[in-house]
């Protein structure tokens, strides 16, 4: 009998299979491989996200300009913001107070509105503001270093500009201290033009030309765009001394006092500051005046000079009204322009550069009526200029600016307004 077949595999090859299973399921086990992230060369890296910036707050709107009052009532506020606010040195009683005049902000003039100012300022002190010693504006009590009161009252347009029509007024007002040479306090307001009369006063009126001069210029910026503690201008502050004899000079001139008069504008023109268009005016008025001609003629020569100097020199050469003739006075006074005009030839004369002749005309008729007329006058007097000096020939040209360039602009053509129809020598490139 044959024995049974084995039936159980082989001890080895369990073994093998046993390992086998062990691999396999090993394998399925464990993770498979990170697979790597895929690379992009055609597609830049992400650009990082913008920052967003506030924007700034919105600036406030400018403050609206003062009311246009009447007159009075302008007046009274400005001084009263001015008197009643002024930032005053402490543990004094009275302090003393200077009024040098106030004057138009423009031309430099005074007028018949800012005498009456004046008077009106003075009142108000001496009635309601005790703590305030006003005393003349003198030499010897400038020398003390009070306080001192300027002021401008100046023609602007509806868009409160010194250009063009006029159409009120602005009066600004200053409060200086010379002991400190700073501001203390200032006052603003506008007045309507009904009732006011800016006809110069005599000096003034009398007056042949306008120059650009410091002391003027100092006066108006130490008062205009200037704020409390900002320092008195120092063309102002080195010229006051002057100024006050200066200011005695042209009351005792519309006084009719004109040798007291010229020996008061000699004395400020004795001065290291004494050279300015006040001082030649008062010079060749007075002089005039006492039948000095020499004198009177060597004085206009003094402001040609300085309006040759600063490159504009206006002259009341006055004509009639919409005509090329020149003005003639009622009584019979022959009109000096013979005596300007040879002193305006002989100084040019010197001179290597060139003159433009331009006329002006106040805004009283169409603009180009009034440059048309303009540039005649200007015409003829560059025609009388060369007959008086005929070294110019070559170097004269004449223009007509019209009313572009009024300096009063109220179109009425009188005294008020006779620097708007005057004639300028500018000094030009040839």
């Amino acid at each position: 009998m044959k024995p049974a077949a084995n039936t159980h595999p082989p001890t080895r090859l369990l073994a093998a299979l046993l390992l086998c299973a062990t691999a396999w399921l090993a394998s399925c086990a464990a993770p498979p491989p990170p697979s790597p992230a895929p690379i992009n060369v055609s597609s830049p890296a992400p650009a990082p996200a913008p920052v967003v910036v506030a924007p700034p707050p919105a600036a406030p709107p400018p403050a609206a300009p003062p009311p246009i009052l009447p007159f009075d009532e302008a007046m009274l506020s400005a001084a009263n913001n001015l008197l009643g606010k002024a930032q005053l040195a402490p543990n004094v009683s009275r302090h003393a107070l200077v009024v040098d005049p106030l004057i138009d902000g423009v031309t430099g003039m005074q007028s018949n509105a800012t005498q009456a100012m004046g008077a009106r300022l003075a009142d108000l002190i001496r009635k309601s503001y005790p703590q305030y010693d006003l005393q003349a504006f003198s030499a010897p009590n400038v020398a003390k270093s009070p306080l001192v009161l300027v002021g401008t009252f100046t023609g602007v347009n509806a868009q409160r500009k010194t250009e063009g029509q006029r159409e009120a007024y602005r009066i600004c007002l200053a409060l200086a201290d010379l002991k400190t040479g700073k501001l203390v306090s200032k006052g603003l307001a506008f007045a309507s033009k009904d009732g006011v009369d800016i006809t110069p006063t005599a000096f003034f009126r009398d007056a042949p030309a306008w120059v650009e001069d410091a002391n003027t210029s100092g006066y108006v910026r130490t008062c205009q765009g200037t704020k409390i503690g900002d320092p008195i201008h120092p063309a102002y502050l080195e010229r006051i001394q002057s100024a006050a004899t200066i200011s005695e000079a042209i009351d005792a001139y519309a006084a009719g006092r004109y040798a007291e008069a010229l020996k008061l504008y000699n004395a400020a023109a004795a001065t290291p500051t004494g050279k300015q268009l006040r001082v030649y005016s008062g010079q060749y008025l007075t002089n005039q005046r006492l039948g000095k001609r020499a004198d009177a003629a060597h004085a206009f020569g003094n402001i040609v000079e300085q309006g040759l100097e600063t490159k504009r020199l206006g002259v009341k050469f006055l004509f009639k009204p919409g005509s090329t003739s020149y003005w003639t006075d009622p009584k019979g006074i022959p009109t000096p322009y013979a005596m300007w005009l040879h002193e305006i030839g002989t100084r040019a004369s010197k001179l290597k550069s060139c003159l433009d002749v331009v006329g002006h005309t106040s805004p009283s008729g169409p603009e180009p009526v009034n440059e048309a007329l303009a540039r005649r006058r200007a015409e003829l007097v560059r025609l009388d200029l060369l007959r008086a000096a005929k070294p110019l020939a070559q170097r004269v040209i004449a223009s007509g600016a019209g009313s572009r360039e009024a300096m009063i602009g109220n179109g009425r053509d009188d005294a008020t307004d006779a620097l708007d129809r005057r004639v300028e020598f500018k000094v030009v490139g040839c």
